[in-house]
């Protein structure tokens, strides 16, 4: 069979050779042909059909990926909304000066020239003639855009997004992600969360910018979650915020470290909103009498909340002057603040100085999980005495634990331990909103455990503790972890 196969090609060869043109069609063209005066070195799209642009050329792949990005269309897009875009805000919204090192007037701002519309490779890299033109090492060195979008906000992302029709920067430089904490940024294992450039290795980025190999440490910038190349998800971040997964969810990929108890060491919680929100989180005692694949759900980190943590600190929220009552302020939930405290115009701001009755609960209402803030107010009141209670119960008998049954050394894991972690979860204030339900089983159960294993009793409970747990767990969604 396989001889008459054989046979039946090479027959069939000098038909096939005989029906080729062997001849190369070559055609070469100018990329830079008919470049405008004054366009300052921008070079711009190649053909303005297809939106090709002339690095595209080359970056294949980057102009494929860039092409599916809002950047590809931010002018069209920007002068359907405003027509009168092309005079007022291009310069953002097309290849100019703005947004990368370059200060002298090109692209858009110099030629009007429609070569130059929207958000293009140069407006983050700077004009690309000189490296079209001779592509070699030091050209493509020269091109390197920048990460740090702050405090000199030139020259980066921060200068076209920024400013009062969308102050992303403003809200993000002072945010906790805007800050590098020398501590921590100095430590290799908590660089990948802590510091901008390992972070951006921790997020799988193989890109280059200027940045890159320096010693000085970066905050947590624009790039460390946006990718400016990709639109794999929505507002190019670089993971989906909508998957219940710590390894696949963007914020988890940080905000999941110590959700459970080392069996070694006894240190604390750190970063446990992840586990928190996905119901895994604490030391779960015995007298749990629940499978340990089971989760314990909050609406917070249910299929109520599709964006899950994003759902309740990235809101973006119209804020009206306090002072004109008029002026309609934008925010763009950059500052990552839930139930954040008003300044004197209304705004949100990063400041701790404000009870509870002060703070705004408009993301909980305009999420669609509370039908007004009053009544996501009193519900975080409510379950926050009731966990507190538990707490101070718990936190007793832990005051009367046998000597030695606490030591990080022994080479054992104990109820006092695990009940210790327990307490210290219920301490960290995110712990009651990322999910109640789970919180209060956890203290609930460590109470009993510590009873029935040293017949330390709570000194103030005077209620079955059984039925509370399961009063809890019948409140909660339990579902089997997949």
């Amino acid at each position: 069979m396989r001889a008459r196969v054989l046979a039946s090609l090479l027959l069939a060869f000098p038909m096939l050779v005989a029906g080729c043109d062997d001849r190369i069609i070559f055609r070469e063209r100018q990329l830079l042909e008919n470049l405008p005066a004054q366009a300052g070195g921008y070079v711009g799209l190649s053909d303005t059909t297809t939106n090709l642009t002339v690095c595209g050329n080359c970056h294949v792949t980057h102009q494929n990926q860039w092409e599916e990005t809002a950047h590809a269309t931010a002018f069209a897009d920007a002068t359907a909304a405003a027509p009168q875009i092309a005079d007022l805000c291009a310069s953002c919204h097309a290849v100019s000066e703005v947004g990368n090192a370059n200060e002298a007037a090109g692209g858009w701002t110099a030629t009007r020239d429609r070569r130059y519309q929207s958000v293009q490779c140069e407006s983050c890299h700077g004009p690309g003639e000189a490296h079209v033109r001779n592509p070699n090492d030091a050209t493509a060195a020269a091109m390197l855009a920048s990460i740090n979008a702050g405090p000199d906000m030139n020259g980066t992302c921060a200068e076209c997004h920024s400013g009062a029709h969308h102050p992303y920067v403003e809200e993000w430089e002072v945010s906790g992600h805007g800050t590098a904490v020398a501590s921590a940024a100095a430590r290799t294992e908590c660089q990948g969360c802590h510091e901008g450039k390992a972070a951006m290795a921790a997020m799988g980025s193989l890109s280059e910018y200027k940045e890159k190999g320096t010693t000085g440490a970066l905050p947590i910038t624009c790039t460390v979650c946006h990718d400016p190349h990709r639109a794999d998800n929505s507002k190019q971040l670089r993971y989906s915020i909508n998957v219940p997964n710590e390894e696949e969810n963007l914020c988890m990929r940080c905000h999941h470290k110590r959700g459970g108890p080392e069996l070694t060491g006894n240190r604390g919680p750190h970063s446990p909103e992840g586990p928190m929100l996905l119901g895994e989180a604490g030391w779960w005692p015995p007298t749990m009498q629940i499978d340990t694949n089971t989760l314990i759900l909050s609406t917070h980190g249910s299929e109520r909340n599709p964006r899950m943590c994003a759902g309740c600190h990235m809101q973006q929220i119209n804020a009206t002057d306090k002072v004109t009552n008029q002026i309609v302020i934008p925010t763009t939930g950059h500052l990552f603040e839930a139930i954040p405290c008003l300044d004197a115009t209304g705004q949100p701001t990063r400041s701790d100085a404000c009870t509870i009755d002060q703070r705004t609960f408009r993301t909980c209402a305009s999420g669609g999980c509370h039908a007004t803030e009053q009544v996501a107010r009193s519900a975080l009141l409510t379950v926050r005495a009731r966990i507190d209670a538990w707490n101070v119960q718990l936190k007793g008998q832990l005051a009367r634990m046998p000597a030695g049954e606490i030591n990080p050394t022994d080479n054992r894991y104990t109820t006092a331990e695990g009940s210790t972690f327990n307490s210290q979860l219920a301490d960290r204030s995110g712990s009651v909103v990322h999910n109640p339900f789970l919180l209060e089983a956890l203290l609930i159960a460590s109470i009993q455990q510590i009873q029935s294993e040293y017949g330390i009793a709570p000194r103030t409970a005077t209620t079955d503790l059984t039925a509370e747990l399961q009063r809890v767990l019948r409140a909660a969604q339990l579902k089997g972890a997949e």
